[in-house]
């Protein structure tokens, strides 16, 4: 079987903002929440199924360098607590313009971060943040 070398490097935006040069980590989990499907008769419990659709429990975790300048991550991310906003990323930058098959772009639309440390600083270290925002619906675009 073949196989694809994969070197993570991943493009994103959060609120249209590209904060790429400033992202060490990024994870995102899509989820759906389990509906229990079980009957009486039933000799197992059973979840989900075709007929039964759940909600999306999706989240976006990133740690970035902390920055102060017009453009960075502190601007970009102090108005964001308490309210709904939009993630996009991909595995390359190419992705983001240009989303493909082998570099799909997810959209991330209505998710909610609840908290921001606007000052994460230790002596001789880089200041860095790691945001988890939570909820919304995730879409997959490959062309």
């Amino acid at each position: 079987m073949a196989t694809t070398v994969y070197l993570s490097n991943p493009a994103l935006t959060i609120n249209s903002v590209d904060l790429t040069d400033q992202a060490t980590s990024a994870v995102l989990t899509y989820n759906y929440e389990q509906l229990e499907t079980t009957a009486f008769g039933d000799t197992a419990r059973k979840f989900g199924g075709s007929a039964v659709t759940s909600l999306q429990n999706n989240s976006f975790e990133v740690t970035l360098y902390q920055s102060y300048a017009a453009t960075e991550t502190e601007a970009t991310i102090y108005g964001l607590v308490g309210i709904q906003t939009t993630i996009e990323v991909s595995p390359t930058a190419a992705g983001l313009a240009t989303p493909s098959a082998t570099s799909p772009k997810f959209s991330l639309v209505g998710c909610y971060l609840e908290s921001h440390t606007p000052i994460n600083a230790s002596l001789g270290e880089l200041s860095t943040i790691t945001l988890t925002f939570t909820g919304g619906t995730l879409t997959k675009a490959v062309s």
